[in-house]
């Protein structure tokens, strides 16, 4: 599974507590060759890991260790590598187990605990800019769900939409005799009009910025006979793409995409320029998880590869350098950034992911206050 499939309910199932034990493991992954020959010797030896740990614990019942032996062995027969990214998590249950691949490196780490450690999938959802992408023509549109490099089309909600057999004028189109016709055609429209409304309903229950791909025609039709593609982030003026394929289509999206990137860099600029001028403003890594741990923050927004290990003791956060001593029990947090993302979230934030080096003046992490 990739991000842009992490849904808010898969969320809310994910951190449903169940009964203990159920692993999280998560592992740096790397998708090119020399690097990527050791991710399946690392993946071996973490469940390795979890294998020991969960013999070793007491609380852990004889019946539901050798269920979560099998899920683990099940997990590394199902992990394809070859289509790594930069982390993998992997969670299990007695009973099932499902594996993430990332586009953003996570710690190396075995859990166990009564829910899912979720963190990683919440920041990396958030740095990855989810978006919609409708590719549009006379006869079929597609949808496309998008978060950074990752691209899958989204096979419900009426998608992929399809101009019936019996429905096209083929007296009308043969009589007119060119291509343009078909745009004027109204099975088009009513066709055209029933994507637009599929569209409205997905973008209500998944807001996201749309990019928009089609030929001229369909794309000023589709404006034209409704509502929800009339002001896209991006529009791409090509047709043949319904089908995609996804390399192809986001060789094609590329200029869009980084529109996109640009468009929220921009937008932040300005909205930390107007919390600094009314006060409702924090800069740091101290100050910013203050205001999330609060409630206060209400936009937060941190560089892409910004990592920080901490000591975290009665909320307050201490930097170590170098191999911290002490682990997780001892308040140590390798990844105290996607911690502060998902309780950002968690409290009802914005989370936005800026590129390396846009917030050098503000120690790399910032937050716009509710007050």
């Amino acid at each position: 599974m990739e991000t842009d499939e992490l849904t808010a309910d898969l969320l809310r199932d994910l951190r449903t507590v169940r009964p203990y034990p159920v692993v999280s493991l998560t592992m740096p992954t790397h998708r090119r060759e020399p690097d990527n020959a050791q991710d399946p010797v690392r993946l071996r030896n973490l469940l390795a890991e979890a294998e020991r740990r969960i013999d070793e614990d007491p609380a852990v019942a004889r019946q539901a260790r050798i269920d979560l032996r099998q899920q683990l062995e099940r997990a590394l027969a199902d992990a394809d590598l070859r289509h790594a990214q930069d982390g993998l998590v992997l969670y299990a249950t007695t009973d099932s187990h499902q594996i993430w691949h990332l586009p953003r490196e996570v710690p190396e780490r075995v859990v166990l605990s009564d829910t899912f450690l979720t963190r990683n999938l919440v920041a990396a959802k958030a740095q990855a800019l989810p978006y919609w992408v409708l590719v549009a023509a006379a006869d079929r549109a597609t949808l496309w769900s998008g978060a950074g490099d990752s691209l899958h089309q989204h096979e419900r909600d009426g998608f992929p939409a399809v101009l019936e057999e019996g429905e096209w004028d083929v007296q009308h189109k043969e009589r007119v005799g060119d291509q343009p016709s078909t745009f004027r055609d109204e099975d088009t429209r009513r066709f055209l009009r029933t994507v637009d409304a599929a569209l409205a309903a997905v973008l209500a229950d998944d807001p996201r910025p749309l990019l928009l791909v089609g030929l001229a025609q369909a794309v000023a039709l589709l404006q034209e006979v409704g509502q929800a593609a009339r002001t896209p982030a991006a529009t791409v003026l090509k047709g043949n793409l319904t089908e995609g394929p996804e390399s192809v289509l986001l060789d094609e999206l590329a200029p869009a995409r980084a529109g996109l990137v640009q468009q929220a860099a921009s937008r932040i600029d300005a909205a930390l320029d107007d919390a600094r001028s009314r006060r409702t403003f924090a800069a740091g890594l101290d100050e910013v998880w203050d205001a999330v741990t609060t409630g206060r923050a209400h936009l937060v927004a941190v560089e892409e590869h910004f990592r920080r290990t901490v000591r975290l003791t009665d909320g307050h956060l201490t930097p170590l350098n170098g191999e911290p001593a002490g682990g997780w029990e001892d308040g140590v947090r390798e990844d105290i950034v996607d911690e502060l993302v998902e309780a950002a979230l968690d409290n009802g934030a914005e989370v936005v992911f800026l590129p390396d080096d846009h917030l050098t003046d503000h120690n790399r992490i910032a937050a716009v206050l509710r007050y």
